[in-house]
């Protein structure tokens, strides 16, 4: 049996009961796509519903003010991803009369959308025979084709993305594609896949060849920056302050506390000197987590301190009662900072 058949007559008999596939809408769709970014489905789910029950039509997302669709997306990471989703969603509304874009030449033009999320929505929704290609795609055609070509280079990326086009030629775009997805997430894992029932083992050639455990191949990653984090707590017992991040970054327009930055680990002398400590009338310093919090990025390791500073020179400016707090839009840190920070 050809591998297109193979995996549509799988995913028939084993394909997963989720929300977004009991509908062609392609706003479901999308939001579910843009959700499950580098994201588990377990988890994702509970945002995917949070976002539907609260903006049920790309309308009522492109009507949302943007510190409401952060806090909804709180916990997920990657906000410019959130930031893109709202973006998109006004566009779509003000300037394509709200009707979303049927074809993946118009949906990859969504800020935020790229090569697989358009050819998922694409195929989807509209049929289009355009090869979806992630982490679980790779692997399967990978180690099935026994291919050593580092998935995360140009030549890789291109390669790949070419054999997937090929494979969906004959296909039944919408079945195809989510069914080699929930196949590479279900079945070929990155470790321990299930190879004893697979169907596609007869043809598999990394298992004919021993080399399942080593495909897909990636390039060696970047190296990693570390850098040192020191939120400021100012409290008086019912306010504290936040600031709006502004600029670009990954946490822009999210809200956290006064923060000092330095090359390492940092003491209480240390931050005791710094003008933002200066300013403030302190009667007692006291650091929250004696061990700093590791918070791991692609591109960067984050060490973070929160220290508790204890002043009655609160003025109105960024100040924000600590009963109000959970209403502002705060990147994951602060976030466990606040949970950890309410039970002591």
């Amino acid at each position: 049996m050809e591998f297109y058949k193979t995996l549509e007559m799988w995913y028939l008999n084993n394909k997963r009961d989720l929300p977004w596939r009991k509908s062609s809408n392609p706003y479901f769709v999308w939001l579910s796509e843009i959700i499950l970014q580098q994201t588990r489905i377990q988890q994702g789910l509970s945002y995917y519903n949070t976002f539907t029950n609260h903006y049920p039509t790309v309308l009522d997302l492109a009507n949302a003010k943007e510190d409401n669709v952060l806090k909804n997306w709180q916990g997920l990471g990657y906000y410019s991803r959130a930031r893109n989703l709202h973006f998109s969603a006004k566009y779509i509304c003000n300037e394509l009369d709200g009707k979303f874009p049927t074809t993946y030449k118009e949906i990859i033009k969504l800020k935020g959308v790229g090569d697989y999320t358009a050819s998922a929505i694409a195929s989807i929704c509209f049929n289009e025979k355009t090869a979806v290609v992630d982490g679980n795609v790779y692997r399967v055609l990978s180690r099935y084709f026994n291919i050593d070509i580092p998935i995360n280079s140009s030549k890789g990326i291109k390669y790949f993305k070419e054999l997937a086009q090929e494979l969906i030629i004959n296909a039944n775009p919408k079945e195809y594609n989510q069914a080699i997805m929930d196949f590479g997430s279900m079945v070929c894992k990155p470790q321990n896949p299930n190879c004893e029932n697979c169907p596609l083992e007869n043809g598999c050639l990394a298992k004919a060849k021993n080399m399942i455990s080593s495909l897909p191949v990636k390039e060696k990653k970047i190296k990693i920056k570390n850098r040192y984090l020191n939120f400021i707590v100012f409290t008086n017992g019912e306010q504290t302050i936040l600031e709006k991040r502004t600029g670009s970054g990954i946490w822009q327009n999210l809200y956290q506390f006064p923060l000092l930055e330095f090359d390492e680990i940092a003491t209480q002398k240390e931050l005791i000197k710094k003008p933002l400590l200066k300013d403030y009338n302190t009667s007692t310093i006291k650091l929250f987590n004696p061990e700093p919090w590791v918070h791991k990025l692609s591109h960067q390791h984050l060490f973070t301190q929160f220290w508790i500073v204890d002043t009655q020179n609160i003025s109105q400016t960024n100040s924000v009662h600590w009963e109000n707090i959970d209403n502002f839009a705060v990147p994951k840190l602060i976030h466990k900072f606040l949970d950890s920070y309410k039970t002591k």
